[in-house]
């Protein structure tokens, strides 16, 4: 495959390959989250994001949850989280999701977010409480926290960083020439300089790019520069998986061998960790990134 020209659009949907197929989630693991989830009236990304990755985490026994409802604000092209109005914020979601996190004796808990552009503070009060109530509730557990850009808000970037989450993530999601075709509302720069902004506040942290929606490899390993431009440490690269036909098409399934040399890219480029594969999701084995 010419590497100059990795990933051109095509008029034809591909079919999937096999490396994608993936097992119906069971087991008595995946039963006892599912009905932790539900009990608590919690919402996961895992479901909302419709994760191939559900039945291997539930049935391990983790999963991501997802704060301040499950409707976003913004519409972008590649996601399954519904878009519209949300409802007003719970101020007793951070007490459910500690109370989620003690029941599944959860070690290492990553939580994310619907975008909240409605609210003034983009959510990010409901992000420091829930951290603060987890902690105190289940102390010893690391926290990853997913989140949004916020705008771009420094009080509410700060805001996350003082409450001093052992990783924090926030992804570029495409390359820059993508960026307003696949994420809408979103800003290629402004997401460098969020990550930029925790990296001086001296956290750790951790973005992801899909693959499979038109981008060139050059492109990409032109935005790994400019993540480790913003001294981002963590790197997730994973195949983006169209939703529904409604979402934008996927344009090539990447092959295997492609994550493993990107991956190689990366850690060359000085990431401290690079997942890399079809299924990886930017929580996909999060527990191995606090190195």
């Amino acid at each position: 495959m010419n590497t100059d020209t990795l990933l051109t659009p095509n008029e034809i949907r591909p079919a999937k390959p096999s490396w994608l197929k993936v097992k119906l989630p069971t087991g008595e693991n995946y039963r006892n989250v599912r009905a932790t989830v539900d009990k608590n009236r919690l919402h996961t990304i895992c479901q909302s994001g419709n994760c191939p990755n559900m039945g291997d985490c539930w049935g391990a026994g983790t999963a991501t949850f997802m704060i301040l409802g499950n409707i976003c604000t913004r519409s972008c092209g590649f996601c399954a989280v519904a878009t519209g109005r949300p409802n007003a914020v719970d101020i007793k979601e951070p007490e459910r999701v500690a109370e989620a996190v003690s029941l599944m004796k959860v070690k290492h808990c990553v939580i994310t977010s619907v975008d909240r552009d409605d609210l003034k503070d983009g959510g990010s009060d409901i992000w420091v409480k829930t951290i603060e109530t987890i902690r105190e509730k289940c102390p010893g557990v690391t926290l990853e926290t997913l989140i949004p850009d916020f705008k771009g808000d420094p009080e509410s970037v700060a805001k996350i960083a003082k409450a001093a989450p052992e990783i924090v993530s926030h992804n570029l999601e495409t390359v820059r020439r993508l960026t307003k075709q696949v994420r809408i509302q979103a800003k290629y720069d402004r997401s460098l300089a969020v990550l930029k902004m925790l990296k001086d506040a001296g956290i750790r942290t951790k973005s992801g790019i899909m693959l499979g929606l038109g981008e060139t490899y050059q492109e990409i390993t032109e935005s790994m520069d400019d993540l480790r431009s913003a001294g981002v440490d963590i790197l997730t690269l994973g195949q983006y998986l169209q939703p529904t036909p409604e979402h934008l098409p996927v344009k090539e399934f990447i092959h295997p061998d492609i994550f493993l040399e990107l991956k190689q890219i990366g850690l060359s480029k000085g990431f401290r960790y690079v997942e890399s594969g079809p299924l990886v999701r930017s929580s996909y084995h999060a527990e191995k990134h606090l190195f």
